[in-house]
């Protein structure tokens, strides 16, 4: 009996099976189920056909599978595939999310709330501070920072983070039994114990250069929002928010001078009405309804509330007790008459202090 994770593998080796026809696969059958299934069944799934369908009946290299295994057993590598409950499920929304994924961290995937911090190798001062400021002025909110462990504006998003207290996680256009670029083996450490790396790509995948925007789709899927801090008018930064715009994602841009071209592509996101012009931390929180309620703030207000007669200080100090009390209870907890109860809750309803519910519940407002 092979491990699930066998046939998962051996589901991302078969020739012509990408992961649009893996999740059409997996619609229909188990991973296991797949590789053993009669080449007719599989030829008669939609989207699927003679060719796809010749092609997992031939496959034959488990050997691969198995060597993977052992690969991901010695360097403690965490799958995720698209089925598990911890793979990252803002991903689910993509038509193209990955079949299976590789983790090394402690970061969660599925955290409440996660950014893509992005921009170009080459970053000006006015780049760098921007990062800087972006990142610790959200880090009490605790997203998860996501960016491609670049040069560049990659690199000071994840250390910002990491300075900020803030979970970051790099996404990598290559297996983890490397680290592209190598100058960042100790930052990558770093972001191992306090968010972590994550990829698609198998154990001695290189680096190639049509590997990045695949990864970019990743950084683009998997957040609710993507900042672009500084970029050009080509190259992956805009490639990730092309991407993001396509996932019906947030996209964040800060403007730069028309004369400087480290921010011509994020000019020309914000005046193709691809990118929202940004001006600040606050600004993203609000348009992202990120603000906490402020549920202190109004209990405050109660306390100062000077005006509650005794009959209506019982009543709250009942209410503060629990969520939702009902009029039943409070007739019987306050002491008081029953139409005593109903003309002070009134008259504290009118004044916003108390709601009434369904099922003659009320709860402080």
């Amino acid at each position: 009996m092979h491990d699930e994770l066998y046939y998962q593998l051996a589901l991302t080796m078969v020739p012509n099976i990408g992961c649009v026809q893996a999740k059409i696969l997996l619609q229909h059958l188990e991973p296991a189920q797949i590789f053993h299934a009669k080449r007719s069944v599989l030829e008669k799934i939609e989207g699927i056909g003679t060719v796809r369908a010749g092609a997992i009946h031939s496959f034959r290299d488990f050997h691969k599978v198995e060597e993977e295994m052992r690969f991901i057993e010695k360097m403690k590598i965490r799958p995720l595939f698209i089925t598990e409950k911890d793979y990252p499920r803002r991903l689910l929304h993509c038509y193209d999310s990955p079949t299976l994924l590789f983790y090394k961290g402690t970061a969660n995937l599925n955290a409440a709330k996660i950014i893509a911090v992005i921009g170009t190798r080459s970053h000006t001062e006015y780049g760098r501070q921007l990062t800087e400021k972006i990142v610790r002025d959200l880090a009490p909110l605790q997203p998860l920072v996501i960016s491609g462990l670049a040069f560049g504006i990659d690199a000071l998003a994840h250390k910002a983070a990491l300075k900020y207290g803030s979970p970051t996680v790099g996404v990598l256009a290559h297996g983890l039994d490397m680290l592209y670029p190598p100058e960042h083996q100790t930052l990558a450490r770093e972001m191992i114990r306090d968010g972590g790396l994550l990829t698609e790509f198998r154990g001695k995948v290189l680096p190639d250069k049509h590997h990045f925007p695949t990864r970019n789709r990743i950084v683009a899927g998997m957040t609710d929002a993507t900042i672009v801090i500084e970029t050009g008018i080509k190259g992956g930064s805009m490639i990730t928010a092309e991407l993001a715009n396509g996932y019906n994602k947030d996209v964040f841009a800060f403007p730069g001078r028309i004369t400087d071209s480290k921010s011509a592509g994020c000019n020309q996101l914000i005046s193709s009405n691809k990118a929202v012009l940004l001006h600040d931390a606050q600004q993203l929180v609000e348009l992202m309804n990120w603000e906490e309620k402020k549920k202190p703030a109004r209990l405050l207000q109660r306390e100062l509330f000077v005006e509650l007669n005794e009959d209506e200080k019982k009543i709250v100090q009942l209410l503060r007790e629990k969520e939702t009390t009902g009029i039943d209870e409070l007739n019987i907890r306050s002491g008081l008459s029953s139409s005593a109860v109903a003309a002070a809750l009134l008259q504290m309803e009118l004044r916003g202090i108390v709601r009434s519910l369904p099922g003659k519940l009320y709860a402080l407002a």
